[in-house]
């Protein structure tokens, strides 16, 4: 079977990839552009790890490059695409929305595209718990209205969900929308909580909390991500329209305040904490029902807080050759 994976030096991509190669049988094709968004060594490490699998093949591309890309469609017996390359950050999307409208709509349509032309089995692909905007209404369901996204980050992945509704409709291509809620673990991005509060109380240095600290996130960890992913991979939707969406998450939710207490108590340190007023296009509070997921295939999210961060740290301290 031969799985192509964008965004495959990425944080979930990354890891994705490693538990696909579990199985001697999946052939995989990563592609990843390795931008600068946040520390390449990151992205270039990850990938290396993946390239000692003989079974791992890497191009890097831009999936704005339509003839590479289709040269890789080509030459290649691709049945399944998952589709996790895009543009992330929705506080960076504030700043330079013609980056996250180039990568995340007109990269996202060429995959979308090329898997119609291919007659790809499944095309599964990453939107986010963001769509839902500022819905006050807990826990999130997939039927819930997300017309009003509060950041463009979640304006674009909005679209993307929208773009696959109608290429499944029209060329009844089995399609697959993914909602992650708040991804955290062993190998994750710099930009995102957990390793900034950890990166800046190991420095001595100050800790942001937005919103004063009063965000409630449904933090999920890494493998629970990875789990859902490969649980319905084999699985598309069949209807009339082969569209499905689905959350994936932890199914409880935390305060902020909580995850940081966690990680000064797995560093033995305390974090020097600068509170900031909410900022445009944050969330205040996610919490997913994952009951879809779980009734269509056996979902079952195993890592809470506790045990995610312990493993976090753990890898941070050794990746960092850190000795406290």
């Amino acid at each position: 079977m031969t799985i192509l994976v964008t965004g495959s030096a990425g944080f979930i991509g990354y890891n994705l990839c490693l538990q696909l190669l579990k199985n001697k049988n999946n052939n995989i094709i990563g592609l990843d552009n390795i931008n600068n968004y946040y520390d390449i060594n990151l992205k270039k490490d990850r990938t290396k790890i993946l390239k000692k699998n003989k079974n791992f093949k890497f191009k890097k591309i831009n999936l704005l490059n339509v003839k590479a890309l289709r040269e890789i469609f080509k030459n290649n017996e691709i049945q399944y695409v998952v589709h996790l390359a895009a543009q992330a950050g929705v506080r960076h999307s504030i700043k330079k929305p013609k980056i996250y409208f180039k990568n995340n709509l007109e990269a996202f349509f060429n995959i979308l595209d090329l898997s119609k032309d291919f007659k790809i089995k499944h095309f599964l692909f990453a939107s986010t718990s963001s769509v839902y905007g500022d819905n006050n209404k807990f826990p999130l369901k997939e039927i819930y209205n997300t017309d009003k996204p509060l950041s463009f980050y979640a304006a674009t992945k909005k679209s993307n969900e929208v773009i696959a509704h109608s290429y499944s409709y029209i060329y009844n291509l089995p399609c697959t929308g993914l909602r992650f809620f708040t991804v955290y673990g062993p190998y994750g991005r710099p930009d995102m909580a957990l390793f900034k509060f950890s990166k800046n109380i190991i420095e001595g240095k100050q800790v942001e909390l937005f919103n004063n600290g009063k965000h409630l996130r449904d933090f999920t960890y890494i493998d629970d991500i990875v789990n859902g992913i490969l649980l319905i991979i084999r699985k598309p939707f069949k209807n009339n329209t082969p569209f499905k969406i689905f959350n994936i998450g932890n199914g409880k939710s935390k305060k902020l305040l909580d995850y940081l207490k966690e990680i000064e108590n797995n560093l033995k340190m305390n974090a020097k904490i600068k509170k900031m007023p909410l900022q445009i296009g944050d969330i205040v509070k996610t919490h997913s029902d994952v009951s879809e997921l779980m009734k269509y295939s056996n979902y079952k999210p195993k890592t809470n807080i506790d045990k995610g961060i312990k493993k976090f740290i753990k890898w941070y301290k050794k990746y960092y050759n850190i000795n406290n």
